[in-house]
């Protein structure tokens, strides 16, 4: 046998293998939905729960300072907050359940446990449930015990044991994985399939002194996404994605490390793949961006963070023939509370108490950089603290541009107006020229012609 047909044998081997191990990724039994095609569908979005099981922490000043210097989350009343989620999802039947990252508060094996435990719950309800990972859940060093006036280095997981903890919600029935990261094709229906995207960075969280925040989609994740767009489009499916970080910048002050370092490439290549809409967290505001691409568009719907103020979750129809309704619902602590009888008075009056605290969060925040700029009297400070701060229970809510009218007679508005430009004044400007005034509810028709140059548009703006 001479040289050049020894090698034409084994490059066909190669070949071979190569198309065997292709289409070993996609021939699982995608035929055996639990969905059957042209039914309505109702889709949950639950973003950023952050669970932090009360197992890590007591009521000593360690955690105290912890909760107290955060950005507003409600990590004392994460579990609370997850049950009453789930009162709602057992009242209202939804067919699907995605969580879009952070599913933990920093990573903590306890709560990763937890919160796979009150997911079982979910399913045991009949609604499907699916989840990928953010950049708080991998090997993270941020992990810690807070146990009286000490933080305790505990251990965070691996991606290897965050596919086992969870693999009942999408990966043990997923018909694709990608090899180069934690995303997945799932097929709960015959007309919409999910692309669960992981877009966390957590490889060298070992040598760091934190958590990686930002993301990425890697080239060889984002050749997995034109295969998984080929099938979708093979069976007349529509694909919707899920991703922790951003597709589109959500805004023009604050997006380094929240939307993905490679998006222009990944927007190409997601609406190649027919995706028109993903949803994402990441940012903990209520926000819809979009981008248009010759006539085609694709919708980046951020659903703000579950644990903090408005404490609200995505909802998503799917109308055969129409298209999809989002809008956003508030969990219902009130009958949560009822239901448990409970005793603890902030339980009972939870959106007034998620309120105070986000609102005194944004306050103390926005004091302290204040003081880092210099320049400004303490009854300044004090003034547009509490501007700011009012400005945000709306703004993370998803309400901008007129809906945030009311603030412009405060004393703290005129102190910024005509403040020297710096970034408190840059970020408050910037919810004033938003793409919609209503980041709570959207309408997006089916688009029968990709290559129409019908533009999509929204029930309110």
């Amino acid at each position: 046998m001479n040289i050049n047909r020894m090698f034409l044998i084994l490059l066909s081997l190669v070949l071979v293998v190569g198309i065997i191990g292709c289409v070993k990724n996609f021939t699982h039994d995608i035929l055996s939905y639990k969905i059957k095609s042209n039914r309505e569908i109702d889709l949950f979005i639950a973003a950023d729960p952050h669970h932090l099981s009360k197992e890590t922490y007591d009521d000593g000043p360690a955690f105290d300072t912890f909760l107290n210097t955060g950005d507003g989350k409600l990590l004392n009343y994460s579990g609370e907050i997850l049950d009453a989620f789930t009162m709602d999802i057992q009242n209202r039947k939804p067919d699907i359940v995605v969580f879009a990252g952070d599913l933990t508060c920093n990573g903590e094996r306890e709560s990763h446990l937890e919160l796979a435990e009150k997911l079982r719950t979910i399913k045991r309800s009949g609604t499907h449930v699916f989840v990928i990972p953010g950049n708080h859940d991998i090997e993270n060093p941020w992990a810690r015990n807070y146990i009286g006036d000490e933080l305790i280095r505990i251990d965070s997981i691996t991606s290897d044991e965050f596919v086992d903890i969870y693999s009942q919600f999408g990966y043990k029935d997923a018909i694709s994985r990608d090899s180069d990261s934690l995303s997945y094709l799932a097929t709960p229906s015959e007309d919409i399939w999910l692309l669960m995207l992981d877009s966390a960075k957590y490889d060298r969280n070992k040598v760091r002194d934190g958590p990686e925040m930002g993301g990425v989609l890697s080239g060889k994740t984002l050749n997995w996404i034109e295969q998984c767009g080929e099938l979708a489009r093979e069976n007349n499916a529509k694909l919707v994605a899920i991703m922790h970080h951003s597709l589109l910048d959500h805004s023009p002050i604050v997006n380094e490390n929240y939307t993905i370092e490679n998006n222009d490439e990944a927007i190409e290549v997601l609406q190649n793949s027919g995706i028109e809409i993903i949803l994402t967290g990441h940012v903990h505001l209520q926000d819809i961006k979009s981008h248009d691409a010759g006539g085609n568009t694709i919708y980046d719907i951020a659903t703000s963070c579950l644990i903090a103020h408005p404490n609200q979750y995505g909802t998503l129809r799917f109308v055969p023939g129409k298209g999809f309704y989002y809008q956003t619902n508030r969990v219902n602590m009130d009958n949560w509370a009822r239901e448990n009888d409970t005793s603890d008075s902030n339980l009972k009056d939870f959106h007034e108490y998620s309120r105070t605290f986000f609102q005194k969060r944004s306050y103390d925040r926005y004091y302290d950089s204040l003081l880092e700029i210099g320049g400004y009297t303490d009854m300044e400070m004090q003034a547009i603290s509490e501007t700011i701060a009012i400005l945000n229970l709306g703004y993370f809510g998803g309400f901008r541009n007129d809906a945030l009218h009311h603030i412009f007679n405060t004393d703290g508005f005129k102190l910024l107006i005509e403040s020297s430009p710096n970034f408190i004044r840059d970020y408050a400007l910037s919810m004033f020229n938003d793409e919609k005034t209503d980041n709570n509810k959207i309408f997006i028709p089916i688009n029968l012609n990709r290559d129409s140059t019908e533009t999509h548009s929204g029930f309110a703006n």
